[in-house]
């Protein structure tokens, strides 16, 4: 698992690289895309496919919220690079290439499980990006100061 989590944080920053991410968030690209990962490895024993990108997509774009905050840049950097190894490529691929083949059996059930992995992926960002941006700002503040972190409710004077 851990040579996996590894793969999965060096594709994170070349993806990183790809897509033009500042260099001075290859390391935070990294991590956050092995975390996901890890998370993924981890959750497939318990749970479906699905439910397991479900939970690396949770932790991915909450460290990636957490990340823009204390970097103070936006979370789209972090989101994309990180979400890439989760993304179903291969499902994708296999569909196609059953489709081709005409083993229609197989591609329906490739094809199932990639939207599947996809709706989920779809579904982790959604709720992630519901939470209010307060609470990752206070989250934040015990590594950055913050000026404008308040427990909720406290007016500003």
């Amino acid at each position: 698992m851990i040579s996996q989590v590894f793969a999965a944080m060096m594709g994170t920053i070349a993806f990183s690289l790809l897509f033009g991410v500042p260099r001075k968030y290859y390391i935070w690209c990294g991590l956050i895309g092995g975390a996901g990962w890890a998370v993924y490895v981890l959750a497939s024993g318990y749970v479906s496919g699905a439910g397991a990108s479900f939970a690396a997509t949770v932790v991915v774009i909450f460290l990636s919220r957490a990340a823009a905050v204390g970097n103070r840049c936006p979370a789209t950097i972090f989101l994309i690079s990180g979400i890439f190894p989760l993304v179903p490529g291969a499902g994708i691929y296999w569909t196609v290439y059953y489709l081709v083949t005409e083993q229609l059996g197989l591609a329906v059930y490739t094809g199932y499980e990639a939207v599947k992995a996809a709706v989920a992926i779809v579904l982790g960002i959604v709720f992630v990006f519901e939470l209010p941006q307060g609470l990752f700002r206070c989250m934040a503040k015990a590594f950055v100061k913050i000026p404008s972190c308040r427990p909720f409710g406290e007016k500003s004077s």
